[in-house]
């Protein structure tokens, strides 16, 4: 499998685990990133976590990340 990406560029989309609580707020869970190949027509992701069973999973296109609330 070749790897098309440039993973020393930062990803350009944002991977999700996205679940519904019984009250139909959803949880999301950031579990990787996502690079574009270099011919533009794939994507190259990395997971850092498993989604859950049953779980949706998001592709969103990544923003800066906002600071912690103290």
């Amino acid at each position: 499998m070749s790897n098309d990406s440039n993973t020393k560029a930062r990803p350009t989309h944002r991977i999700y685990s996205v679940t519904k609580n019984g009250d139909s707020k959803a949880n999301w869970q950031e579990i990787g990133a996502a690079w574009p190949h270099k011919d533009g027509k794939g994507f190259g992701l990395k997971f850092t976590a498993r989604p859950l069973d049953g779980a949706e999973i998001v592709l969103r296109t990544a923003t800066a990340k906002k600071p912690a609330a103290a």
